[in-house]
């Protein structure tokens, strides 16, 4: 029996990988109007270095994980287009116990946005912060096809180990091919529940080509050459090796940079829109330090790059740079 491993270090099965859950959450700050932009973009390496506290927490809180996927075949025939929007319709229908089982990111997404809009009524940044980046995190794992079915893993499939193949070892080999630009701004959000059920729906839509692109990658090659025997305490480890990873992101196309995208933009709406509820307030009232003329070029400067698909190569990309890093005030 052996075992297969992240290739990036991470909490197993976690939504996208940490690179991928630090990059989206940077992306969106650029999305955001004018108002907001002094708040989210003087804090934003506070908020992309937190961006992975909701997988964090799963090491120490058994109530956490369900909060990130949602098995929908458990739910029925065409369960991602018949399960209720709305939690408590989905209680009476299946009760708290059978969501708790099955997962329910949907509905904890809505249950994070009311958390951020009113963190911004009452004025308390820490607490924008806080739920803000949660927010986002969760956003983000609806985007992840495996966070939608039951065979999260391909361990249903004969195709073990998936999971953190297509959401963690691909971005990172692959993120500096992707285009980390979104011709999306911040709109605001009619019907929540049907924005992340609609992302939801997207996600679960992949899974047949997921799965099936991975079987035809893996004909050209032989156990061999598909995986490589890593000794990790002194227990042998078998990981793919970047051949087997880059031919099935060739196969898989723009899929999971798409996702990335989508992912980055949607966090932006729901930014947007519980500031909008929230009325608009001023949030730059509550930064410790002034939006001065310097961080305005900063931002300006930094916005360019990011317009012009350049992060990564002006060395702009949070999640490419040390955690200890200060990048803010």
């Amino acid at each position: 029996m052996w075992l297969l491993v992240l290739l990036v270090s991470g909490v197993v099965f976690s939504g996208w990988g940490f690179l991928i859950h630090r990059t989206t959450t940077q992306l969106a700050v650029y999305q955001l109007p004018k108002k907001m932009q002094p708040f989210f973009f003087q804090n934003r390496a506070a908020l992309v270095t937190s961006s992975i506290r909701p997988d964090q927490r799963r090491n120490s809180d058994t109530t956490e994980a369900p909060k990130h996927f949602i098995d929908l075949e458990l739910y029925g025939d065409s369960a991602a287009w018949n399960m209720p929007e709305d939690w408590n319709a989905a209680v009476a229908k299946y009760s708290k116990d059978s969501l708790v089982k099955y997962g329910y990111v949907p509905y904890w997404v809505i249950t994070m946005q009311a958390k951020l809009t009113a963190a911004m009524q009452a004025g308390k940044s820490d607490s924008v912060l806080f739920y803000a980046t949660d927010l986002a995190h969760y956003i983000g794992d609806a985007h992840v096809p495996l966070h939608t079915s039951v065979n999260y893993d391909g361990q249903l499939t004969n195709q073990k180990g998936l999971h953190s193949l297509w959401e963690s070892t691909i971005p990172e080999i692959e993120l500096t091919n992707y285009n980390l630009y979104a011709h999306h701004r911040a709109k605001y959000i009619r019907d929540k529940e049907e924005a992340i059920w609609t992302a939801v729906r997207k996600a679960y839509q992949l899974l047949p080509q997921l799965f099936l692109q991975e079987r035809e990658a893996s004909k050209a090659f032989t156990d061999s050459t598909k995986f490589r025997t890593q000794m990790r305490n002194g227990k042998p480890y078998k990981t793919y090796t970047t051949a087997f990873a880059r031919a099935y992101s060739q196969a898989l196309g723009n899929t999971i940079n798409q996702q990335l995208l989508r992912s980055s933009s949607l966090i932006a709406d729901f930014w947007y829109t519980a500031w909008v509820d929230a009325g608009k307030p001023e949030l730059q009232n509550n930064l410790k330090t002034s939006y001065t003329k310097e961080a305005k070029a900063d931002f300006k400067k930094e916005f360019k790059s990011y317009k012009q698909n350049n992060l990564l190569r002006d060395s702009l990309l949070l999640a490419r740079k040390k955690l200890n890093e200060k990048n803010d005030d």
